[in-house]
């Protein structure tokens, strides 16, 4: 059986029997496969998780890689999911920031399912994270507070052949403004983490989450985020992912509160035989809500990419505005991308839409720029740079969207020079 599944080391975190019993409970579940609608197209079943052990207690490792903003109201490491370093910035604590570690287990406990969210797939990977997450870091806000500078979040996997289990909870206080980033990074080697994300937006409150994604090569990760958004508030989630062999997001966004907005961005870049998985849910259940999603992806070599999405109007989501748009550049034959958006409607006043797109570079576009006597290579990368431009703009980090530009730069600087891993599992989704 897999060291994930054993339960005597769980004795030695807080609440062991609750621990204990999602241990139990994820033994019985069986790993996920793609016969259920949750994983259709991913490699699920070549992940190699389950012959990995949970992540070692860990120290602080000088080498956790750092981000250009200078200006912060606090920063935070992560290590192998649990919290190492906390530092506040003068005054803010004073002010009400609340920046502090909770030793349970994660808000997914027992049922897994908030019914201000909706109907939730509880999986192995849920329960594992019940049993083995060392606690959750917590960021709070009181109601009027605004926090000027970005707390930023440094989660950084440090075991190779392990799987951590980070947990973070974002609180924004009615009336209160916090803008938050999360750096993921891991060391070289094969590994997994499991990250649990909850976004609580409080009544006219404004928060902005920024993930920069940029994990190891050989790194799996299992992400799941659940935002709450109230009445006149507002939700900018965005992430910027390029690292991985495999990395799956499924994010569920509630607005809950009458004239809540969520806006939801992702960049993504991959190459080799890299795969970026997205489920997006947008469950409008006030009335007059608004959410607007833009996920934009480049596949280079052979890797893929996977998006689903659904709108789900509520019955008295009415007067509510959402939109869904994924568009997929592919740089190579041997690229691919998946991308299937959905409606679920249940009130008629209501404005919705959606969109995607997989397509080649454009042919036009490369011929007025070759006619024009830009060679061909620097054609390709002015067009795809002009690609990301648009979502890049809408990142809530603007501090961060030349750090992201950089970043598609370097994929653009090696292309054609990615080997694929040899990582066990490491071959693309039967497609």
């Amino acid at each position: 059986m897999s060291d994930l599944l054993t339960s005597s080391p769980v004795a030695g975190l807080a609440d062991p029997e609750r621990r204990a019993a999602a241990l139990a409970a994820a033994a019985e579940a069986g790993w996920p496969s793609t016969e259920t609608e949750e994983w259709r197209y991913s490699p699920v079943n070549d992940l190699g998780i389950e012959g990995l052990s949970p992540a070692p207690a860990p120290g602080a490792p000088a080498d956790v890689p750092d981000l250009p903003l200078a200006d912060r109201a606090a920063s935070v490491t992560v290590v192998d999911g649990a919290v190492v370093d906390i530092v506040i910035g003068a005054g803010w604590a004073e002010k009400g920031l609340v920046v502090e570690v909770l030793t349970s287990p994660g808000r997914l406990a027992d049922s897994g399912v908030d019914a201000d969210v909706g109907d939730e797939e509880v999986t192995a990977y849920d329960l594992l994270h019940q049993a083995w997450s060392p606690g959750a870091l917590v960021i709070r806000t009181p109601a009027g507070l605004s926090v000027r500078e970005p707390v930023v979040v440094h989660t950084h996997h440090a075991a190779v052949g392990a799987v951590s289990f980070p947990d973070l909870v974002i609180e924004a206080g009615e009336g209160s403004d916090l803008t938050v980033v999360e750096h993921q990074t891991s060391a070289p080697g094969a590994g997994a983490s499991v990250p649990r994300v909850e976004l609580r937006v409080g009544d006219a409150a404004r928060l902005r989450y920024q993930v920069l994604q940029d994990l190891g090569r050989d790194h799996v990760q299992l992400a799941r985020q659940r935002s709450s958004v109230g009445a006149q508030a507002t939700l900018v989630s965005g992430i910027a992912a390029f690292g991985g062999r495999y990395t799956r997001l499924r994010s569920d966004s509630a607005l809950v509160g009458r004239g809540g907005t969520a806006n939801l961005v992702a960049a993504y870049y991959g190459d080799g035989t890299q795969i970026h998985d997205f489920r997006t849910f947008q469950h409008h259940h006030a009335r007059h809500t608004r959410s607007d999603l833009l996920f934009k992806g480049a596949q280079d070599d052979a890797s893929g990419s996977i998006y689903t999405g659904m709108i789900h109007i509520h019955p008295d989501g009415a007067g509510s505005n959402a939109f869904q748009t994924n568009r997929n550049i592919k740089l190579s034959p041997d690229a691919w991308a998946w991308s299937v958006p959905n409606l679920e409607i249940e009130n008629n006043d209501v404005r919705c839409s959606h969109a995607s797109t997989v397509s080649p570079v454009d042919a036009d576009q490369q011929f007025y720029l070759q006619a024009r006597g830009v060679p061909p290579v620097a054609a390709d990368r002015l067009i795809v740079a002009g690609f990301f431009d648009e979502v890049i703009e809408r990142l809530p980090a603007a501090g961060l969207r030349d750090e992201v530009r950089r970043l598609v730069a370097a994929k653009l600087d090696t292309r054609g020079a990615v080997d694929a891993p040899e990582t066990p599992g490491a071959e693309a989704v039967d497609r």
